[in-house]
């Protein structure tokens, strides 16, 4: 049994997410507890650092080398304060499992380049801060095995919310929207995973600069605008849409840059307008790719949204208008957390690390076998 922190910050930058648990077991048989979660806001200065950073034009070597540190101190504020108002002393964290904060994702050989992916945040500074043995670097190994790197919260849904009785797709909506799909099987050769396209990322993106805000709140803005069909279309003949499985996607394809050039093309149309195609793009991406990847092979009967777009509802009225014969719900209509539900995934696969045992899904990854995820730093010893 093992007391551990997940910590994970996504795509979307809307926050460092904390989740303290308790787990008992391991694979099939591991069960877990939240005893607290948080989410420790990034200041403004450092998201503008981020922004910077997973730009190519502007992600300066001195820049990562600086922010990796800043990230791995703010990281462990964050580990610092679920303890803290969870009334749970950090001596008795066994280890913190820190998914990082994503740079630059290359999912396949491009060229000059590698397949590689980078998350940062110095897992020495959140140990020495904390002293707490931290697991980091969850990807690295997959990607060594020849996957991708993603998904990898795969592993923690299949024993959480696999069902003998249907088909389940389980769908987070944070700055990437990603699917698992858990078959009636029970067989983990079964599972599979894949990055459906853009979450919440070109929603917030297109609210910052025309209203301001760092996202719609409850899809209000969407809900009050008109849909442009023919600017729809258009979004939706992105090439990753159709591209084959296995597949994943992060900032570097549908970020700051792709919101600038569709702004440009588009900026003509009312500033709801635009709110509320982004939001139908994010919802189609996700039907049609249940439509090409999901259904023909599994009839679902459901889909669980998580993640920070589970509180949209107009995002998720669109969603549930694409897959009329789907029901769509919520982590919380099922009793557990939409927002705690990455950060308690990354604490599961640490678990797995502790004991020794592999947490990737080959299904999802495309990795060659399976794989012992993450590097371990120990706990420091403070004199």
């Amino acid at each position: 049994m093992y007391y551990a922190i997940g910590i994970m910050s996504g795509t979307s930058l809307d926050g460092v997410d904390a989740a303290l648990v308790k787990i008992e077991g391991r694979g099939v048989a591991t069960q877990v507890e939240l005893i607290g979660f948080t989410t420790t806001e990034i200041p403004e200065s450092l998201k503008a650092e981020i922004k910077r950073a997973v730009k190519p034009t502007t992600g300066t070597v001195d820049l990562l080398c600086s922010l990796n540190f800043k990230l791995g101190y703010l990281f462990a504020d964050a580990a610092k304060a679920v303890c803290r108002e969870s009334g749970f002393p950090i001596e008795k964290v066994d280890f913190i499992a820190s998914h990082g904060q994503t740079v630059w994702h290359i999912p396949k050989p491009n060229g000059e380049f590698a397949r590689s992916t980078l998350q940062i945040g110095e897992p020495a500074v959140i140990a020495y801060e904390t002293g707490v043995k931290v697991i980091s670097n969850f990807r690295t190994m997959d990607v060594a095995a020849g996957g991708e790197g993603a998904p990898l919260v795969p592993y923690s849904e299949f024993v959480l919310y696999a069902s003998p009785d249907e088909n389940v797709a389980l769908q987070n909506i944070g700055g990437i929207g990603n699917v698992t799909v858990l078959p009636s099987t029970g067989n983990m050769a079964d599972v599979y995973a894949f990055d459906t396209g853009p979450g919440n990322m070109i929603i917030d993106e297109v609210m910052q600069r025309l209203y301001g805000r760092p996202y719609d709140e409850g899809g209000k803005i969407a809900a009050s605008g008109t849909v442009n069909t023919e600017m729809l279309d258009e979004l939706m003949s992105h090439p990753y849409i159709s591209m084959p499985l296995p597949k994943s996607t992060g900032r570097e394809m549908f970020g700051e840059q792709y919101t600038i050039a569709m702004l440009e093309r588009w900026g003509s149309l009312p500033a709801a307008d635009l709110v509320a195609t982004a939001t139908a793009f994010t919802a189609r991406t996700i039907a049609e790719a249940y439509r090409r990847f999901v259904i023909p092979k599994w009839p679902i009967g459901r889909t669980v949204l998580g993640g920070g777009g589970a509180h949209n509802a107009t995002l998720r009225r669109m969603l549930a208008e694409e897959l009329p014969g789907v029901k769509v719900m919520t982590q919380d209509e099922i009793g557990l957390s939409s927002d705690a539900k990455e950060a308690i995934a990354f604490a599961i696969m640490g678990n797995e690390t502790m004991y020794g045992y592999p947490s990737n899904v080959c299904s999802a990854t495309g990795a060659s076998c399976p794989v012992i995820l993450g590097n371990i730093t120990p706990a420091p010893r403070k004199e």
